[in-house]
C-alpha cells in the first residue's frame, strides 16, 4: 500500500471513528432529554393531581360547612351524611356512598364489611362523625381506609361542634404537599 493510500485509509478510519463517537454522544443526549421529559411530565401530572385533590377537599369542606350552617350540631351521623350527599349532588360532585372496602390478605380479598361513608371523585375519602370530640381511633380508622384503598387524602368531619372549622381534620397519606 502506498503512503498516500495509507493516509487516506487512516483519515477514513478516523473520520468513521469521529462519526461513531458523535453518534454515541447524540444518542446519549437524546436519552438524557427523554428521561428529563418523562420526569417533567411525571412532576406535572403529580402537581395536577395535587391541585385537583386540594380543589376537591375545598369543595367538600364548603359543602359540609353549608350543611352545618343550616342544621347545626346535635343530629345523628346518618342525617348529616344524607344532607352532605344532597349538597355534594347540588355541587355536581361525583361521590360513592357507603362504599365497601375489602381487605386483601395473602392474595385473597376478604369482605370484612368496612364501609367508607363517602368517596368523592374516587380521590377523597370522607368519614363523617357526630361525636363530642375526635378520638385517636377515628384518625386510625381513616388512615386504615386510606392505606387499604390506596387513596392519598381523607377528611374526618365532626358535625357535633359549635363551629365546623374545629371539627374538620384533613389527613394526607403519601402525597407531597
Amino acid at each position: 500500500m502506498k503512503r498516500s493510500e495509507k493516509s487516506v485509509h487512516r483519515r477514513d478510519a478516523e473520520s468513521a471513528e469521529r462519526t461513531q463517537r458523535g453518534d454515541r454522544e447524540r444518542k446519549r443526549k437524546e436519552r438524557e432529554e427523554k428521561e428529563k421529559r418523562k420526569k417533567r411530565e411525571k412532576r406535572e401530572k403529580k402537581r395536577g393531581e395535587k391541585v385537583r385533590i386540594n380543589d376537591l377537599t375545598k369543595e367538600v369542606i364548603g359543602a359540609a360547612i353549608e350543611v352545618h350552617r343550616v342544621l347545626g350540631p346535635g343530629l345523628l351521623e346518618s342525617a348529616y351524611e344524607e344532607c352532605l350527599c344532597h349538597e355534594l349532588d347540588l355541587r355536581s360532585l361525583h361521590f360513592e356512598r357507603q362504599k365497601t372496602l375489602p381487605v386483601v390478605f395473602k392474595d385473597i380479598s376478604l369482605n370484612c364489611a368496612y364501609r367508607l361513608d363517602l368517596l368523592v371523585a374516587s380521590l377523597v375519602v370522607v368519614e363523617i362523625k357526630a361525636v363530642e370530640a375526635f378520638l385517636p381511633v377515628h384518625e386510625a380508622q381513616l388512615l386504615t381506609y386510606l392505606k387499604l384503598g390506596g387513596w392519598k387524602v381523607g377528611l374526618l368531619i365532626n358535625f357535633n361542634v359549635p363551629v365546623l372549622k374545629k371539627g374538620i381534620k384533613r389527613i394526607v397519606l403519601g402525597l407531597n404537599e
